[in-house]
């Protein structure tokens, strides 16, 4: 089973202690829910797990090897990541593919069906509704079969049936033994999916009963 193991996890910007000694153990096959307020840390948390900012202090490991060494595949969906904008979904998904040689056009074409996309649809990114945008941005996050599967706010502007599309992939991804970690400030989104729940606030991470 795989396994992600955060010791010590600082981050300092600015002197300012953005993130304050985290520590957290996430376990393939569970689905880990964060809440917090924004500002709160949730989005740097992601970052560093994510490989995409280094700490100021402490370790990543996974599957007891350092994150840097190992690479894991990593699936994440962030506000502020976007796509080419005058590409088609598709044709987005097919330059990220590219990447890792890992898929082909049977898995983007699946990954975006699984998402509620349709393969074939001609329009440019930026002629997609916000819904289209987070659902194209899922299905880049899922193409690969990611051992990690980070989601931050997953279900922003997400229509009623598109949440419980989104509900169904992220535990269909837990179980295919993915480590999956959902931040979200939509209560329900934490109630329906975790198995268990942190709470951020001022860069402190602490275990908490979610009843809200």
């Amino acid at each position: 089973m795989n396994e992600l193991k955060v010791r010590g996890l600082c981050k300092i910007l600015k002197k300012t202690v953005v993130l304050d000694d985290i520590k957290i153990e996430l376990k393939g096959g569970t689905i880990t829910g964060i809440v917090g307020e924004n500002g709160s840390g949730k989005s740097m948390l992601f970052r560093l797990l994510s490989g995409l900012v280094k700490p100021t202090e402490g370790e990543v490991l996974y599957n007891g090897e350092p994150l840097q060494v190992v690479e894991p595949n990593i699936g994440l969906v962030m506000d502020d990541v976007s796509m080419y904008p005058e590409l088609t979904g598709r044709k987005n998904l097919e330059l990220l593919a590219e990447i890792r040689h890992k898929i082909g056009k049977t898995q983007i074409d699946s990954a975006l069906q699984r998402v509620g996309l349709d393969p074939e649809d001609k329009r440019f990114f930026r002629k997609y509704s916000l819904g289209m945008k987070h659902r194209l941005l899922l299905a880049q996050a899922i193409m690969e079969q990611p051992d990690f599967l980070f989601l931050d706010e997953p279900t922003n502007a997400i229509d009623v049936d598109g949440v419980q599309v989104f509900y169904k992939i992220i535990r269909e991804e837990a179980k295919r033994g993915a480590i999956v970690l959902v931040s979200s400030h939509i209560n329900s989104d934490i109630r329906e999916l975790a198995d268990e729940v942190y709470q951020m606030d001022h860069g402190k991470l602490t275990k908490i009963n979610f009843v809200s």
